[in-house]
Formats: C-alpha cells, sequence, structure tokens
C-alpha cells in the first residue's frame, strides 16, 4: 500500500532526485518497486534487505512522497480576541475588560474578607456575580475584548452570564434572613443539604 501523492512538477515539495519518471528498469531500485509477477524474488528481498530502514518507517525513494504530519503548532486567538486599545496605548488601557472585571471581582472578596459590616458576606458575593454580569455583557457590546476573550463570543457570554446570575441570585437566598425567598429552589437547597 502506497501512501502520499505523486510529487507535481514545479510543487512546493521536495525535488525528485532523478531526472525522468522514475529508476531506471533493471536498476536496484527498481527491484524493490517492481512488479511483484515479474522480478527477480531473489532481488526483490536483497534490495528491501539494503534499505530495511527506510522501509521500516514507511519512507520511501521515488516520486511518491510521504504527506506531511498534521499537528497543530498554534492555537487561534478567540474571536474578539484582539486588544481593546491601540497597540501603542499602555498594556493595562489594551486589557482594561479583563482589568475590570478583575477589580470588581477582587473588590467583592475584599468586602467578604475584611468581614466590614453585617451584611459584608452577602455584598461581597453580589460584587463577585456582578462582575461576571458585566464580563458578559462587555463580552457582547465590545468587538474586542483583549484576554477577557476564552472561547467564542456565545460561549463566553453564556458562562458569564449563567456563573454571574446563579452568584447573584445563591447570595440573594443566603441564610440567616434572605433578600430573596423562592419556594421552590428552598425546597430544593434543602433536599440537597440534608
Amino acid at each position: 500500500m502506497t501512501f502520499g501523492t505523486p510529487e507535481a512538477p514545479g510543487g512546493a515539495g521536495e525535488p525528485d532526485a532523478t531526472a525522468g519518471d522514475g529508476p531506471a528498469p533493471g536498476s536496484e531500485a527498481d527491484a524493490g518497486t517492481a512488479d511483484p509477477g515479474t522480478a527477480d524474488p531473489a532481488a526483490r528481498t536483497g534490495a528491501a534487505s539494503e534499505t530495511g530502514a527506510a522501509s521500516e518507517t514507511g519512507a520511501r525513494s521515488g516520486p511518491w512522497k510521504r504527506p506531511a504530519p498534521t499537528l497543530t503548532t498554534d492555537t487561534a486567538r478567540p474571536e474578539g480576541g484582539g486588544r481593546a486599545a491601540p497597540g501603542d496605548a499602555p498594556a493595562p488601557a489594551r486589557q482594561w475588560p479583563l482589568l475590570t472585571v478583575l477589580g470588581l471581582a477582587g473588590f467583592g472578596l475584599l468586602v467578604v474578607g475584611t468581614d466590614a459590616f453585617a451584611q459584608a458576606f452577602r455584598v461581597g458575593t453580589m460584587l463577585v456575580g456582578v462582575a461576571l454580569l458585566a464580563g458578559a455583557a462587555l463580552r457582547r457590546m465590545l468587538p474586542s475584548v483583549g484576554m477577557l476573550a476564552v472561547r467564542s463570543r456565545f460561549t463566553d457570554m453564556i458562562t458569564y452570564g449563567v456563573m454571574g446570575g446563579l452568584i447573584v441570585l445563591l447570595a440573594l437566598m443566603v441564610q440567616p434572613e434572605p433578600w430573596l425567598r423562592i419556594p421552590f429552589l428552598e425546597d430544593v437547597l434543602h433536599l440537597t443539604v440534608t
């Protein structure tokens, strides 16, 4: 079985070592590639033993070339993943959407961590959820958001929006004294925890 395609004249592949269409009839290279019914079996085995390394790896001499391996050497930038400001702007300005989301989420975590007032946990957690919702809104409205773009625009919007909405919803329902009561969700929560 032969792999590859024949080299076209003037193609981008390696040039053929011979000037003609193939090896000359009766040569050693011809003995290894000749039709099994017409060549001497001893000559075929002799040629195969001389080129054992080449036959083990699947490489062949002549006009047939092995196809190039298909390896991914780079990752494509996600849609909208270009910088959010011109290239001559400082690095923070080029990544301002991501820094906005991270700054708001970090501020929410700081509020939770310091526990400065009675509802600090609830307010800080809501700030983290609002940061993700802001990320979904920025991903929708801006053509380029820099490193805030991770996947396609639709997938990022759904991921940021659903996670942010759930965090805000759970922060509103946290016990004791929830700010929002949804009986169905309270029953589901009690069934899963107990």
